[in-house]
């Protein structure tokens, strides 16, 4: 019990200062992740990681929140997840409800320090990219279909490009490595029964498809708003830029907030820490307060912890399997070749658009992989220099 406990504690310490200095979005996220739990604390390994990142893309919800309930279930079982959970997501909760609170006194901040932070998070991803092609596309073939992903995931961004790259890529890998003998175990061992999974599974159907019955029943403005983000939450692939949208038109039109009041959450959802799908959390003050944004924001991350609890027990037995395995190989190529495209665009296109900004995001890269500081100076670094370009 005393072990547990003190695994719970180191989770919600290291979870909790992820969520206060994990700037810069969903794949940015991915590289502290990969820094923090594979690197650093060894919690599971290179390969079992990218299984995690490749399990994640391939199921709806926010991958990266995702990502890190995974890891949180895999060092102390569903407990574990729900402590990294809330580790990870509360502090840019917090942020956006009291942001929503003091809406007319908050709009006075400086866009230069946010320009640093996405400047960070092109350093933070170009590492764990580095790091990751070493080890999961060390041959031709793996690198091979590293290439083809980035050319796919660049030319042909659609919802669904990531999961049939990454169907495809299984294939691939299959023939491949089918007779390859090095099939050595992972450490992606689950501590929780398969029970807990298909019940988890039975939840986010029922409240799924029940949801729309009950509101349609009862009519009360909080089911409404519960339904509308749970719906949200489950549908959406692609992570928090994709819910954002669908988030809009689930409210605007409807009349629960302004156009206006839309959009400067978005900012700050921008300039916050943590998943993007913490919006929701905004959005639920502005309807109905602080309580309307803990239940917004529960609302929206339940599907992921049911979907990710609910097929993680299964996918550790599938990944066992030897043809799974080489299977694998070329999934854990293509999840390198993802993480490639999504560094050129979004974060690049979108963060880079000077000599000074290309100068920053080099200085930040060589704090990170070669002077090996950590990521929050890393993070404040960028911040102050991006203030201090923008006064310039």
């Amino acid at each position: 019990m005393k072990n547990k406990l003190a695994s719970l504690w180191e989770i919600l310490l290291v979870s909790t200062r992820l969520g206060l200095t994990s700037f810069g979005g969903p794949i940015a996220h991915l590289g502290y992740f990969r820094d923090e739990y594979v690197i650093k604390r060894k919690w599971m390994d290179e390969d079992s990681y990218a299984q995690l990142v490749a399990l994640c893309q391939f199921i709806p919800g926010p991958a990266s929140s995702q990502v890190g309930i995974g890891i949180g279930m895999v060092r102390a079982g569903w407990l574990g997840g729900i402590i990294s959970f809330i580790g990870f997501t509360f502090p840019s909760v917090l942020a956006l409800i009291l942001f929503a609170l003091t809406l007319q006194s908050f709009n006075q901040f400086d866009l230069g320090w946010i320009q640093g932070l996405k400047i960070v998070a092109v350093a933070v991803v170009a590492q764990a990219v580095m790091g990751m092609a070493k080890n999961l596309a060390p041959d031709f073939p793996r690198k091979t279909i590293t290439l083809i992903a980035v050319v796919t995931a660049v030319l042909w961004q659609t919802t669904m490009t990531q999961i049939l790259i990454i169907i495809i890529a299984g294939i691939i890998g299959f023939f491949v490595y089918k007779n390859v003998a090095d099939h050595k175990e992972t450490s992606l061992h689950v501590p929780v029964s398969k029970k807990f999974a298909l019940i988890s599974l039975v939840m986010f159907f029922a409240i799924l498809f029940l949801l729309p019955i009950i509101n349609q029943i009862f009519t009360a403005e909080w089911i409404t708003v519960f339904d509308r983000f749970y719906r949200s939450g489950a549908l959406v692939f692609g992570g928090g830029h994709v819910v954002l949208p669908l988030l809009e038109m689930e409210f605007v039109p409807s009349g629960f907030l302004s156009e206006e009041a839309f959009l400067a959450g978005y900012g700050a959802a921008q300039a916050v820490p943590g998943p993007l799908f913490t919006f929701a959390a905004y959005l639920g003050t502005i309807i109905n307060g602080w309580q309307g944004g803990l239940l917004a924001s529960f609302a929206i991350f339940l599907p992921a912890f049911l979907l990710i609890a609910g097929t993680l027990p299964f996918w550790q037995q599938i990944s066992k399997n030897k043809n799974m395995k080489a299977a694998l190989y070329g999934v854990n190529a293509a999840v390198v070749g993802i993480l490639i495209a999504a560094l050129y665009d979004p974060i690049w296109t979108s963060t880079i658009h000077s000599a000074a900004d290309f100068s920053l995001a080099a200085i930040l890269f060589f704090m990170l992989n070669y002077w090996k500081l950590p990521p929050w100076i890393v993070v404040v670094t960028g911040a102050v220099a991006g203030a201090i370009m923008h006064m310039l």
